[in-house]
């Protein structure tokens, strides 16, 4: 299973591009914190809610999505990059928001409620 949730805080504003076929591509950096361990994850949002487009720096968030990696060609050869491809952006500060969408995943996955408090 394939399957990521994050919740943390944008260290930069998002990289929003408009690609090709017309589709926007928000890249995002998410900075958690878990344990007195600081990790920044990137992620890419397809076509996302528009306010994630105009979020600033600090701005709290809840990702769910998948890890993935890509390859592209880059100064004449082949580059790769893993980040988490998100299927939902939650606001952070929406504790409600955030805790529906861990309970969709503990559902889903079939998980004793107290496995996760």
């Amino acid at each position: 299973m394939n399957l990521v949730l994050l919740e943390g805080a944008l260290s930069s504003a998002p990289d929003v591009r408009t690609l090709a076929s017309g589709s926007v591509l928000a890249q995002l950096q998410v900075t958690t914190r878990d344990n007195g361990t600081t990790r920044t994850v990137p992620v890419a949002a397809l076509d996302p809610p528009e306010w994630v487009c105009r979020l600033d720096a600090g701005a709290r968030l809840a990702v769910l999505g998948s890890v993935e990696r890509r390859f592209f060609r880059a100064a004449g050869s082949t580059a790769s990059r893993t980040e988490v491809v998100a299927t939902k952006v939650r606001r952070g500060t929406d504790r409600r928001a955030c805790r529906r969408l861990r309970d969709d995943i503990v559902a889903g996955l079939g998980v004793a409620d107290d496995v996760t408090d």
